[in-house]
């Protein structure tokens, strides 16, 4: 994995001031090196600026980017964030059409890909991807992103050129690019967060190119087209059929996960989705896999059980040590520490985020890090299988909102009236909705029950299952650690787009489709446990912090989000009991997240000196 930047421009000639533009590409690279600093590049041209911060996964010596290639005259050049899990495929086909290699790498398979397909070629690729590519001929920056959108690649147009990066701290480098937010920046913090529009940065004009997309930006301006979209036909095999190509699939997915010149690990939290993951790659090495799971310290004392976290995990992940003895490590993260990495998910995300579901999250891969380089998850299993409540609960059906954000009233209640009546959220999060609603691809024989089914899924896919991957890529990359996701294999996800629900769902058992699907693999009692999420503290000591924390910025008349809060409400908000049943975000942001969210907006606020006065 990597962290990727650069510019592209017309007006000039970049090599003129060689020194200069050189000294951003550094700069912009720097500020990214946390996704791999084990080597580094940059290649500058009259109109082009690549740089690269690798993290070695393959080819440990030879793989170091940009990688340029001259072919029949003329150049090309590539720098590259992702992970291709078909190469070997992709290369013995290059090869007999007269491609000789230079290296190991599947950034070089990806070049000449290009060169002899062009931009065709992705439609090719299985992997997690973003990567420039540089036509010195044709004068033409491409930018690729993968189909699920696992891999961020952000970008910015001004005067004439554009800038990307991998990350938004990237682009800050870049002269005259500089942070700003207008109302529609707080509509999606405070009405979408810690969602966000597909293709929005959040900050002014900062934007991202979109999963299942390529950008073309030439003399002629920037072009964003899509190479990738779910298509509805009928399904006509069986249920046996279903469950045997569902098998394949996700069995041949995680052992083509596995492929790297380091070892790999995975998260093994005891749920059913990283279970399997664990199980399947336990099976596919010959070694011992190192395995990890997550959790607080005395949360067995504090654990309050409620309809989306029935019970706790600890006692599933000691069932899948049974079969598969891995090197197993139990990681805890205290309260002070959850508290403390709240800033630093911020850092990592640049934007605030899922609150202490992130931090969580960073801490544990901070500590993952020290072990392995590369690690599988479960991620993306619910979204794609129907596993979230809102699959199954008749609100969603009825309700024309976000499924997992019902409750717009909860995010506004703590901001002075006036600055709440001027967000108008409800407006602007509905023709949001409206806009994803209009773009979702029925089959000519759905119902309208199955038409709606296929919106819920569509939202999940396009919305809540990116906001997941956003999470897992920038906590795990922010402390060097390359995160896969097995689940999120786009032949998985168009596979399963058209898979009616009584296969998904048979005789009302959540997620029956995979979990027979991998029967044998687990003992029953993982396989059919209930769904329970990725864990969370129920200590109320991390509440306590949350609420001196707080109180704190209310207190203070020179917090950046003085301007927009309402004192007394959030006073009388932190004295009143939380309620771990009713998230207003997904299944896991109750009351503390809130609090949480609130410390993240001011300190997202104050990192990047940005005014909420003039809004």
């Amino acid at each position: 994995m990597c962290g990727i930047s650069g510019f592209c421009g017309f007006k000039n000639n970049y090599l003129d001031n060689e020194g200069h533009f050189r000294n951003i590409l550094i700069k912009m690279r720097e500020k990214i090196k946390h996704r791999g600093n084990d080597n580094t590049g940059e290649y500058l041209k009259n109109n082009v600026g690549l740089s690269q911060t690798r993290l070695t996964i393959r080819d440990l010596v030879n793989g170091q980017q940009p990688i340029i290639r001259n072919i029949k005259g003329n150049e090309y050049a590539i720098i590259y964030n992702g992970e291709i899990y078909n190469t070997n495929e992709l290369k013995s086909d290059l090869k007999k059409n007269g491609y000789q290699f230079e290296t190991t790498t599947d950034t070089e398979v990806i070049l000449y890909g290009f060169i002899h397909y062009g931009t065709e070629f992705v439609k090719k690729l299985n992997g997690i991807f973003a990567f420039a590519i540089w036509d010195e001929n044709m004068k033409k920056l491409f930018l690729f992103r993968d189909r699920a959108g696992i891999k961020p690649l952000f970008y910015t147009i001004k005067d004439g050129e554009i800038i990307f990066a991998s990350e938004i701290k990237a682009l800050f480098e870049y002269p005259e690019v500089t942070p700003e937010i207008d109302i529609n920046s707080m509509r999606e913090i405070i009405g979408l967060g810690p969602a966000r529009s597909p293709g929005c940065g959040v900050f002014k004009n900062i934007n991202e190119i979109n999963s299942g997309c390529i950008g073309v930006f030439s003399k002629n301006g920037f072009k964003e087209d899509k190479y990738w979209n779910l298509e509805s036909i009928p399904h006509n095999e069986n249920y046996n059929e279903t469950v045997e190509r569902v098998s394949f699939l996700i069995k041949d997915s995680v052992v083509r996960q596995m492929v790297s010149d380091v070892p790999v690990c995975t998260f093994l939290s005891g749920g059913v989705d990283s279970s399997i993951v664990t199980a399947i790659a336990a099976k596919s090495i010959d070694s011992v896999l190192n395995t990890f799971s997550f959790d607080f310290t005395e949360n067995d004392l504090y654990f309050k059980s409620n309809s989306f976290q029935p019970e706790r995990d600890r006692p599933y992940v000691d069932k899948v040590l049974e079969m598969y003895p891995t090197n197993h490590t139990y990681l805890e993260c205290n309260e002070s520490e959850l508290a403390d990495v709240l800033y630093d998910s911020v850092d990592a995300k640049d934007l605030p985020g899922m609150a202490d579901v992130d931090a969580s999250l960073l801490y544990f891969c901070r500590m993952v890090k020290k072990h392995n380089k590369v690690t599988l998850t479960g991620e993306c299993a619910d979204e794609i299988f129907g596993g979230y409540p809102w699959f199954h609960k008749k609100e969603a059906f009825e309700n024309n909102m976000f499924p997992w954000s019902s409750n717009l009233k909860t995010r506004t209640e703590l901001f002075k009236n006036d600055f709440s009546e001027k967000l108008d959220i409800e407006q602007y999060v509905n023709a949001q909705y409206q806009k994803s609603i209009s773009e979702v691809p029925y089959c000519d024989t759905d119902s309208p029950t199955e038409k709606r089914r296929r919106e819920i899924s569509y939202l999940n896919l396009k919305w809540f299952m990116t906001t997941l991957l956003d999470r897992m890529d920038r906590a795990s990359m922010y402390t060097g650690l390359e995160a896969r996701v097995p689940f999120a294999d786009h032949r998985i996800i168009e596979y399963l787009w058209n898979v009616p629900w009584e296969y998904k769902c048979p005789n009302g058992v959540v997620k029956g489709l995979l979990r027979d699907s991998c029967k044998g693999l687990l003992s029953d009692e993982v396989l059919y446990r209930k769904k329970s999420p990725y864990p969370k503290t129920y200590n109320p000591k991390y509440e306590k912090i949350l609420a001196k924390r707080l109180k704190d910025i209310v207190n203070d008349n020179n917090s950046p989000i003085q301007p927009i809060i309402d004192k007394n409400k959030i006073l009388k908000f932190i004295e009143t009991p939380s309620d771990y049943g009713k998230p207003w975000f997904g299944q896991l942001m109750a009351a503390p997240q809130l609090m949480a969210y609130l410390i993240q907006i001011n300190y997202w606020l104050k990192k990047y000196s940005l005014s909420l006065n003039n809004l």
